[in-house]
This record gives C-alpha cells, structure tokens and sequence, in this order.
C-alpha cells in the first residue's frame, strides 16, 4: 500500500513496553489496517537520523528512558510543554521533498495529571520525586502547577532541590504526603527490586505511585499498600499520553491528506 502510516517508540530496552500492542489494538479496532506501530530499541540516540531515514513512512514516534531529554537537540520546533520541562516524549515527523523535521511535544504532562486527579491532593503540600530524570522533571512540573513543593530524590544529586536517597529518613517521609517513583526500579524484568527507601514510616496518610505498570504492581508498591498507603501505578499515565500522542498524530495525517 503506498499510504501505509507508520509509528514507533524508541527507548532502550523496549522488553517492557506495552505501547505497540496498545497502538496496534487501537487501529485494528478502528479499522486502519494500513496503520502500523513499531518499537524501536535504540542503544544509541545517534540512530535516530538514519531511523527516520530508513523508515520514510514514519509519522510520529514516542519517546521513552532514556532519550527524553536527550532527544531535544534532534528537534526542530518544540511546545510549550518541553519549553517549560525540558522534555520531549511525542514526535511528529514532517517531511517535505528531501528535508525533514521533527516536531517536540510533552505528552506525559496529561498522563501525570490523568493520574494525580484520580486522588485528593486538597491536603498534600509536599512530595517526593525518586529519580531526576526526564519522568521525573515532568512530574515536578506538574506538581508545581498545583502548589504542590517537591524534592527529587537521586543516587547523584547536582543541585540545591535534589537529595540523596540516604537523606530520606523518618523526618522527611512523615511529613511527606506524596511520593512517586519516576525512575525504571522495579520494572520488567527486574521486578524484584524497589527503590532504597525507608518503607517502614510510610502510613496511611500517604499516597504512593509509581510510573511503571509492567508488573501492575511493583514490589515499591507492594511494600507501600502493606504500610496502608493508597497506591496506583502508570498505566492510567500510559494510556493518556499515548491517545494525546494520537490525537497530534492525527492532525498530521488529516494535514497529508488534505
């Protein structure tokens, strides 16, 4: 077919990654039997041009751990979003004859939001973040916008709003009422392991999430809920910010079309 659409995600490792099946499943549910999702496991960002040179189907790709950030100097015009975030994790290919250029967009924001509106937060005035990474920067951006204050938790902090995960005692998760894992920790196929924090002074007063949803609960969550808090993992942010991926995707297609 010559109007075959592709899509993809690039990231390393994908072995996690439920996104070609989610994208997969939507277009065979709606019919677009020319309509194609990959996953791209990049081991270095540097492929991405001879990625998009190879694959001159290529409408849109997401972007997982861990290019978020580094992905930005690839772009030619970015949103607002990645302006005040510093990150990119949706793509729009435009190609024109022989130049192309790649659009930035920052869908994770509404996945994060999606997620955080699923509780109240009339009484959180404080957070954790563990990691500092793209996930991470994107999350604090959102929890600002709620007047919500956090510190990002990191095993290499590099500067004043950054701690090490050492620092987290008793004092500091008590008074804490938000703490979300942002970092791959816990994720298939390590599921065996949780992010070096000290489970034992978390309560009922906290509410826990983590971003990774494959397993559906970590043992981060596990040992969390066992301590009564109230949990959720990633999968509500997954699927939001892959249908707002959709919904740009689609404003190229109708554009290519017209």
């Amino acid at each position: 077919m010559n109007n075959i659409r592709e899509f993809g995600l690039i990231g390393y490792p994908l072995g996690h990654s439920y996104s070609e099946n989610y994208f997969n499943s939507k277009f065979e549910t709606l019919g677009l039997t020319n309509f194609k999702y990959h996953t791209f496991p990049l081991t270095d960002l540097s492929k991405l041009t001879n990625l998009i040179k190879s694959h001159n189907r290529l409408i849109g790709l997401n972007v997982t751990t861990p290019y978020k950030e580094a992905v930005i100097p690839y772009m030619n015009n970015v949103d607002k979003q990645v302006i005040k975030t510093g990150v990119v994790n949706t793509v729009i290919i435009k190609r024109d004859a022989d130049k192309v250029s790649l659009n930035g967009y920052n869908t994770d924001v509404f996945g994060i939001e999606k997620t955080l509106n699923e509780f109240d937060l009339s009484e959180v005035k404080t957070a954790i973040i563990l990691g500092s990474g793209g996930s991470a920067k994107t999350i604090k951006s959102v929890l600002d916008s709620k007047n919500i204050e956090s510190k990002f938790v990191s095993r290499f902090p590099n500067n004043g709003n950054q701690i090490y995960y050492r620092d987290l005692n008793k004092h500091l998760i008590v008074r804490t009422q938000l703490i979300i894992n942002a970092t791959p920790v816990g994720m298939f196929p390590n599921h065996g392991i949780c992010p070096d924090i000290p489970y034992e002074h978390i309560n009922d007063k906290h509410i826990c999430i983590d971003l990774v949803y494959n397993p559906e609960k970590t043992l981060y969550l596990e040992k969390c809920e066992a301590m009564g808090a109230q949990v959720k993992n990633g999968l509500a942010m997954l699927y939001e910010q892959a249908d707002k991926a959709w919904e740009l995707w689609q404003q190229e297609i109708s554009s290519l079309e017209s």
